[in-house]
C-alpha cells in the first residue's frame, strides 16, 4: 500500500480508468451527503485564504504498480461515491458553461475531455468512470447528454437532478463552484493484490458518510476473494438477479432485513441486527460458497414473494399482504421455510394459506388482547423444529394451541371479549382489521380505502340535545366508555354528509345506512335508537364473525397429548407443607410480601409449589425462592455477569449444585431489603420475556 496526497482533479485527469468492481454496493447517496459536498465545495471556493478542501481517499487496486503510470483501470475499493457525485457535478457544469471560462481550464470541453471522457479510446474505455449494471448505463447517457435508459438508476438520476437545479440557482456565477471543485484534495492509495488485503480494507473503510449496509459487506466478502470470471458468474447468476427482485430501493431497505431471517432459520438463533455480518461470516465459514449463494438467492425469492409483494398466486398474495399489514417481519424465519416446502411441493398451496393465516390470527389476536410482543421472535425463530413434515398442518396447530402463559394463542371468549372493548380507531392496523371484516369470504373484493371510517356516535364532546336524549342521563360516560370501540365504527363514502347527525338521519338520509352494501353496516338500517345496548349488540355481532375470519387451532385433547412434553411434574405440596413458612414462621410475613410483589409484576406469572421451593414462572421459571428459617434464599435464572447488581448482594453460583434454577444466588432477610431485591427479580423476568433481543 502507498498513499499519496493529491488534487481530486489532477488525479481524475491522469488516471485512465475508474472500474467500480461488481462485488462494490451501487451507488447510493441521498440529498443530504450531495448538499454536504456541494456547501464544502462553495466555501472553499469562496474564500480565498482557503488553499485546499479534503474529501476523503480514493483507494483502488492496480496491477504491479504503487503509482498511476500505466493504462491499466483502476479497480475502485473505496471512493466510488465520491467520484461520481464530482462526475455528476462536473457534468451539469459542462451543461451550463458554455467554452466560456471563469477559471482557466473550466470549459464544457475541457471539462469533459479530462474528467469524463477518454476521447481517443473506442467502446467503455471511452469513459474515465464504469459504475455496475443500471448505476452504469444511467451514468454513461448522461456524459453523453442521452435519454435515460427505460430501467434508470433512481440514486444517479436524483443526484444529478439536484447538481443541476443548484448549478441553475447560481445564475451563471459559476467561478466559486468551479475554484471549489479545483480545490478538492483526497488520499491517493494504491493497493496490490500480493501484498494487500482489500477486503479487510473494504470493512475498515467509511469514510462516504453514508454506513456501509450488513448487505454491502456481505456482497463484498461473497464476492472479492474470487477469480474474475467465478465472481461473474455467481453476481450474474445469483446476486444481480437478487438485486433486481428486491428493486433498487427495496434492496437497500430489505436486504439487511432479509439475511438476518435467512440466518436464523438456518441457524436457530436469531443475530444481533448490529452483528449480522459477523454471524454470516462465521456461518458462511462452513459452507461452500457457491452452493451458499445459490441458495441465499432461493431463499431471497422467497422473501420478495411474502414481504415485497411479488407473489403470484393470488390467494397466498392476498395472505401475506395481510401479514405485511400486520407488520410481522419476526415469523419470516418460520414462514421461509413452509415457503420453501411449498416451493418444493411438500406443502399445497391450501395448507400453507391456511397456516400462513394461523400467524395472522395469532399476531392480530394478540395484539387485540394487548400481549406483550417482546418474545415473539425467539417463538418463530425456533418455530420449525417443532415441525412434523408428515403432519404438517397438524404440528403448527399443536404448536399454537401449547404455547404456555404469555406467548399463547388467545382463546375465542378472550379474544371476543377484548375486540367488543378495545380502542381500534386508534389500532395501529385500523385500516387492517376493517378491510378484513368487510372482505371475508367475498370474491368480489371491496377498495376499503376509498371510504373513511365513521364513528356511529360522533367524536364530538359538545353532542346534540337529540343525542344526549338517545344515550340516556349517563351520555358522557357512554361516549367516553364505547366512542372508539368495534360496535360504534364503520366505513362509510359519505362521512362529511353524516357531520353529527342523529342516528335516525345519519340512517335514512340519501345514501344512508339503510342503503349502504357495505357488510360492515348490515342490520343498521333496522335500528331505531343508536345507545349503548345498540353498540354492545352490533359489537357481540361483529365479534362472533371475528373468530370465523382470525380463526384459531383446534385440536382435540386426544392429539394434543400425543405432542405435550413427557415432563414428570411434582404436584401436590402447598406453603404450609414448607417448615420456615409455616403460618406463625419468622419468615412468613416477608415471604407473603415478596410473593405478593412477584406476582405483581405481570398476570402471565405462575406460582408452583415444589418439594424444595417454591417456583414463579412466565413460561419457565425466573425466580425460584428457597425458604430458610432466618432468610430467604432466592436464584435466578439467567447469567450472573447479565445482571446489575450495584449493591453487590447477588452470588455468583454457575456450576454449584442449589435448589433452584439459574446462575444466580440472592439472600434477603428484612423487608427493608424487598424493593432492592426486586429489582433483580425484574431483571430475570425481562431476560425470559426477551426484552432486549436483537
Amino acid at each position: 500500500m502507498k498513499a499519496t496526497e493529491a488534487r481530486l482533479l489532477d488525479f481524475m485527469k491522469k488516471s485512465p480508468q475508474f472500474i467500480i468492481p461488481i462485488y462494490q454496493r451501487n451507488y447510493s447517496w441521498a440529498e443530504p451527503e450531495c448538499r454536504q459536498l456541494w456547501d464544502d465545495i462553495l466555501r472553499t471556493g469562496q474564500n480565498d485564504e482557503i488553499s485546499g478542501h479534503f474529501i476523503g481517499s480514493i483507494v483502488y487496486i492496480e496491477r504491479g504498480l504503487y503509482r498511476v503510470t500505466s493504462q491499466e483501470p483502476l479497480l475502485v475499493i473505496d471512493g466510488q461515491q465520491r467520484l461520481t457525485a464530482v462526475s455528476l457535478i462536473i457534468e451539469a457544469i459542462a451543461r451550463h458553461i458554455g467554452e466560456d471560462e471563469p477559471i482557466d481550464g473550466f470549459s464544457a470541453r475541457k471539462l469533459r475531455n479530462y474528467y469524463l471522457l477518454n476521447i481517443e479510446e473506442q467502446g467503455e474505455r471511452r469513459y474515465k468512470l464504469l459504475l455496475t449494471q443500471t448505476d452504469k448505463q444511467s451514468l454513461l447517457a448522461l456524459v453523453q447528454q442521452k435519454s435515460l435508459p427505460a430501467e434508470y438508476s433512481l440514486r444517479v438520476k436524483e443526484t444529478f437532478d439536484l447538481f443541476e437545479t443548484w448549478v441553475k440557482e447560481l445564475d451563471g456565477k459559476l467561478a466559486p463552484l468551479c475554484k471549489g471543485l479545483a480545490k478538492l484534495l483526497i488520499v491517493d492509495i494504491s493497493l496490490t493484490r500480493d501484498q494487500d488485503n482489500p477486503q479487510l480494507i473494504f470493512e475498515s473503510m467509511n469514510s462516504t458518510g453514508r454506513e456501509l449496509t450488513q448487505a454491502d459487506m456481505i456482497r463484498n466478502f461473497v464476492l472479492m476473494g474470487m477469480e474474475p470470471n467465478q465472481q461473474d458468474q455467481l453476481y450474474n447468476d445469483h446476486w444481480r438477479p437478487m438485486e433486481v427482485a428486491f428493486g433498487q430501493e427495496a434492496y437497500g431497505e430489505h436486504f439487511d432485513a432479509f439475511i438476518r431471517q435467512y440466518l436464523t432459520l438456518k441457524t436457530g438463533e436469531i443475530p444481533n441486527v448490529r452483528k449480522v455480518y459477523e454471524e454470516f461470516k462465521i456461518y458462511a465459514g462452513r459452507m461452500d460458497i457457491d452452493v451458499l449463494v445459490a441458495d441465499i438467492h432461493k431463499y431471497a425469492d422467497y422473501y420478495c414473494a411474502m414481504a415485497l409483494g411479488k407473489e403470484t398466486n393470488r390467494t397466498l398474495k392476498a395472505a401475506f399482504k395481510d401479514l405485511r399489514e400486520l407488520k410481522v417481519d419476526v415469523a419470516y424465519p418460520f414462514l421461509l421455510e413452509l415457503y420453501h416446502d411449498y416451493a418444493s411441493r411438500r406443502l399445497s398451496v391450501d395448507d400453507f394459506e391456511y397456516a400462513v393465516r394461523l400467524v395472522e390470527s395469532y399476531i392480530f389476536r394478540r395484539a387485540v388482547c394487548a400481549m406483550p410482543t417482546n418474545s415473539l421472535n425467539k417463538i418463530f425463530a425456533k418455530f420449525n423444529r417443532y415441525l412434523n413434515k408428515d403432519r404438517y398442518l397438524e404440528s403448527i396447530q399443536a404448536y399454537f394451541q401449547l404455547l404456555p402463559s404469555y406467548r399463547r394463542f388467545p382463546g375465542s371468549d378472550e379474544f371476543q371479549r377484548e375486540l367488543m372493548v378495545r380502542d381500534l380507531y386508534n389500532f395501529r392496523s385500523r385500516s387492517y382489521w376493517l378491510r378484513r371484516f368487510e372482505n371475508h369470504d367475498r370474491k368480489e373484493q371491496v377498495m376499503v380505502d376509498e371510504y373513511t371510517i365513521e364513528h356511529i356516535l360522533p367524536q364530538n364532546e359538545n353532542l346534540s340535545r337529540k343525542w344526549q336524549d338517545d344515550l340516556g342521563p349517563d351520555w358522557q360516560r357512554v361516549q367516553e366508555t364505547w366512542l372508539h370501540t368495534l360496535g360504534n365504527l364503520t366505513l362509510t363514502g359519505y362521512n362529511s354528509d353524516y357531520r353529527d347527525l342523529p342516528f335516525v338521519e345519519k340512517r335514512d338520509m340519501k345514501g344512508g345506512f339503510k342503503e349502504s352494501p357495505l357488510r360492515v353496516n348490515e342490520g343498521l338500517g333496522m335500528v331505531d335508537t343508536w345507545n349503548e345496548d345498540a353498540i354492545k349488540t352490533r359489537a357481540e355481532g361483529l365479534a362472533k364473525k371475528a373468530v370465523h375470519i382470525w380463526r384459531a387451532p383446534s385440536l382435540s385433547a386426544e392429539v394434543l397429548n400425543s405432542y405435550r412434553s413427557k415432563e414428570v411434574k411434582v404436584q401436590g405440596y402447598a406453603i404450609d407443607d414448607y417448615r420456615h413458612l409455616a403460618e406463625n414462621s419468622p419468615m412468613r410475613p416477608l415471604f407473603d410480601a415478596l410473593r405478593t410483589n412477584i406476582l405483581a409484576i405481570d398476570p402471565c406469572v405462575n406460582e408452583e409449589f415444589l418439594k424444595f421451593y417454591v417456583a414463579y414462572k412466565a413460561e419457565t421459571n425466573f425466580v425460584d425462592v428457597v425458604p430458610q428459617a432466618k432468610r430467604l434464599i432466592l436464584y435466578l435464572n439467567m447469567k450472573f455477569h447479565e445482571l446489575y447488581d450495584p449493591k453487590g448482594l447477588a452470588k455468583d453460583v454457575t456450576n454449584i449444585s442449589c435448589w433452584g434454577n439459574g446462575d444466580v444466588e440472592v439472600g434477603i432477610s428484612s423487608s427493608d431489603e424487598l424493593p432492592y431485591v426486586m429489582s433483580l427479580v425484574g431483571q430475570a423476568f425481562e431476560k425470559q420475556m426477551g426484552n432486549g433481543t436483537d
